[in-house]
């Protein structure tokens, strides 16, 4: 950890010169920017006593993402999983799927039928987002569960009083790649103490290609198609809210979201050569609905709080999920399996917070929260055997997961002090109990099966103030996170066909003890910070080899397998100038291990990442543009099964270029013209977590958007 210091601060010095300015078009946010994320308080990010990344408003109009994952690739100690325009997750410090709280305005999207490395669809929260709020490291005090590797705070264009009558915006994007279509739009509108919002967006992207060269030991000679990478979805939504007076507020807000044609794309298999099984995960279907409903004051006169805010919420989450695996078991022999799922989750949940200042300098913020999951499970699969003497088939109707509930309460309490004039603290503790428990499922005749996680998660993060410009951040906490119901109870072929997945209804939950120190400097123009980490998680659910098969596939089982560890370190600095240049760069590198088997290595991320960015923006707000390079170093394979490419996950950099133009602006209307060209290069490649079963990236993309706001 010493020697992983020491490097963080000689970065961090060194790239002092290259600090960001709020005007600079690739910085996330300005250290100005309010965060309520992490401390549930409003801080300036400079004030934050945590880790904290904030994607703005002004970085989704100028990149030109498909969706929020996208722009995490740029950013250290970020990364994303997937393919395509809808599939992308969001990774933290090398974590992903349900070890990452994805949230939609405090409250939780995650459910828990997702798989462990797949995680919820930041898709769901649509498209009418003011900006990201990311903690990079765990927040269990806050949001209990999940939040083991941080937090993703998706947070929505709330209503508010305006001036005019009506205002909005209306966009189209096209991009080259899929040759994606993506109108989208929203209008609000204020009536005395009322303020209303509605928006809609619409996405229609065929399935992209991968250009042709090589990577590790995989050659293309030609562009191959990606199958299964495009999408067809629409989402809706709609808020208001009422102010009861200067300080005082109900809101609602509703959502919608219905997908097809997703899948998790692949490159036929045919291509890659021997040997090499096809495996298809297609969502032919998914469709998500939320309401939500809720009170905020900021003055109420009471002995027990001064501010409380408290919420309720509802959701529904059907998707339909086809896997079809065609396994090579020897000359002129394949095992074929078929599965077809849907899932029906209802969630209903709620949160309590309260917040009393004692005395100068101290705020107390306590409350409760709670959820229920209700998975109800529709499956059945066919599997076709050749090669082993007669053709043989199986067929079943026997759901691989059981009917189950997953209930969650917490009671959380958080401390804001300042016992010196530099020095503040955020304290906290959470007490959690989770329940899953199975319920009495056709096809299914195992007993009713319960497991039940109780326990104290605590947090001690320190800001001092060293200098005016110069905060030294460190934090020290406990996370955790209850397995889920697809790691308890599935029973089956997973989903990716690389073996038979054993039922483990005794899990116990993970366990993590997190440590960062970091320095964050600004004066003037120029911004810089590093941070170092250590992620140790106990009793780790991971997948491990049984010993036996079931029909040909060697047979696996999630366990506690003990310790892991994950370290780091996270450096980024920038600086703008009187002409409107801006540059910036930063630097993240990872190590994980398997500190109960050293030979068995961790890593589901990057092993290092450099990004550099030059941006100018012209002084009159109406003509930017900018360039960036990312590098990804190799990383060593360590996913199950056979990887196309090799032992190593080579390196690579790639390019990418923006523009943007004010064509017209008078009044309250402006059209804006902007484009984003990616892969400049047309290199083949493909990001680690996306290497195992090779899914390629797309060719030279050529993104176009024109913007009116009125």
């Amino acid at each position: 950890m010493q020697r992983v210091l020491s490097s963080c601060l000689a970065i961090c010095a060194a790239s002092t010169a290259f600090a960001q300015a709020p005007d600079t078009a690739r910085r996330p946010a300005s250290l100005d920017t309010v965060f309520v994320t992490a401390t549930r308080t409003e801080r300036g990010v400079f004030d934050v006593p945590q880790p904290v990344t904030v994607l703005d408003s002004r970085l989704f109009r100028e990149r030109l993402p498909n969706g929020v994952a996208d722009l995490f690739r740029d950013f250290p100690g970020l990364d994303a999983s997937g393919v395509g325009p809808n599939q992308r997750r969001p990774e933290i410090r090398g974590m992903r799927g349900q070890r990452i709280l994805l949230l939609q305005d405090g409250l939780r999207l995650n459910n828990s039928r997702r798989q462990q490395d797949f995680g919820e669809l930041p898709a769901l929260a649509g498209t009418d987002i003011e900006r990201v709020e990311v903690v990079r490291g765990p927040s269990s005090v806050l949001y209990g569960s999940d939040a083991i590797g941080g937090v993703v705070n998706i947070i929505s264009r709330a209503p508010r009083h305006q001036q005019s009558s009506v205002g909005g915006e209306v966009q189209y994007r096209y991009g080259s790649a899929g040759a994606t279509n993506a109108p989208s739009g929203f209008v609000s509108t204020s009536i005395g103490r009322v303020s209303l919002r509605a928006a809609a967006a619409f996405r229609d992207s065929e399935p992209y290609r991968a250009p042709a060269g090589s990577f590790g030991n995989i050659t293309l000679a030609e562009r191959e198609l990606v199958h299964d990478s495009g999408i067809r979805d629409e989402s809706y939504d709609v808020s208001s809210s009422l102010d009861l007076n200067h300080s005082s507020q109900l809101f609602a807000r509703a959502g919608w979201y219905k997908a097809s044609d997703a899948g998790f794309g692949f490159i036929d298999p045919a291509v890659l050569g021997a040997s090499q099984a096809r495996v298809q995960i297609l969502y032919p279907d998914q469709s998500f609905a939320r309401q939500s409903v809720g009170f905020r004051s900021s003055a109420v006169s009471s002995v027990f709080a001064e501010r409380i805010e408290v919420s309720a919420y509802s959701q529904q989450n059907e998707r339909t999920l086809e896997n079809y695996i065609l396994v090579p078991a020897g000359p002129r022999a394949t095992i074929d399996i078929s599965t077809w799922n849907v899932t029906d989750l209802s969630t209903v949940g709620g949160r309590l917070e309260l917040a009393r200042a004692v005395g100068r300098g101290t705020t107390f913020t306590y409350g409760l929260d709670v959820f229920r999951d209700d998975s109800r499970n529709t499956d059945s699969s066919r599997t076709i055997v050749t090669g082993f003497g007669p053709v043989t088939t199986r067929l079943s109707r026997v759901p691989q997961i059981p009917n189950a509930t997953f209930t969650s309460a917490g009671l959380f309490l958080q401390v804001e002090a300042q016992p010196l004039q530099r020095l503040s603290t955020v304290l906290g503790a959470r007490y959690q109990t989770i329940t899953a428990k199975t319920r009495d499922t056709d096809g299914i005749d195992r007993p009713i099966q319960r497991g039940e996680d109780a326990t104290v998660v605590w947090s001690a993060n320190g800001l001092y103030r060293l200098g005016n410009n110069l905060n030294l951040v460190t934090t020290l906490g406990r996370g955790f996170r209850a397995a889920n119901l697809v790691e308890r109870f599935f029973e089956g072929m997973a989903p990716e066909g690389n073996g038979y997945q054993r039922a483990n209804p005794d899990l116990e939950a993970e366990s993590s003890i997190n440590a960062d120190l970091g320095l964050r400097f600004r004066a003037g123009a120029f911004h810089a910070e590093a941070f170092a980490f250590r992620n140790d998680i106990r009793d780790a659910v991971r997948t491990v080899a049984t010993g036996d098969s079931v029909s040909g596939r060697a047979a696996f089982i999630n366990d506690n397998i003990g310790r892991l560890r994950i370290k780091g370190v996270e450096t980024s600095g920038g600086i703008s100038v009187p002409s409107g240049f801006g540059f910036i760069v930063s630097f993240s590198a990872l190590d994980g291990n398997n500190i109960s088997d050293p030979d068995s290595p961790i890593g589901d991320s990057f092993s290092s990442k450099i990004t550099g960015d030059i941006g100018y923006r012209a002084p009159n707000g109406r003509f930017t543009a900018g360039y960036a390079i990312r590098y990804q170093g190799e990383q060593k394979e360590t996913m199950i099964g056979t990887n196309p490419l090799g032992p190593v996950i080579p390196s690579f950099a790639v390019h990418s270029a923006r523009a943007s133009v004010v064509l017209f602006k008078r009044r309250e209307i402006t059209n804006e013209l902007a484009f984003r060209l990616e892969n400049i290069g047309n290199r083949l490649y493909a990001e680690f977590p996306n290497a195992g079963f090779f899914r390629p990236e797309p060719e030279r993309n050529l993104s176009v958007s024109m913007l009116v706001r009125f």
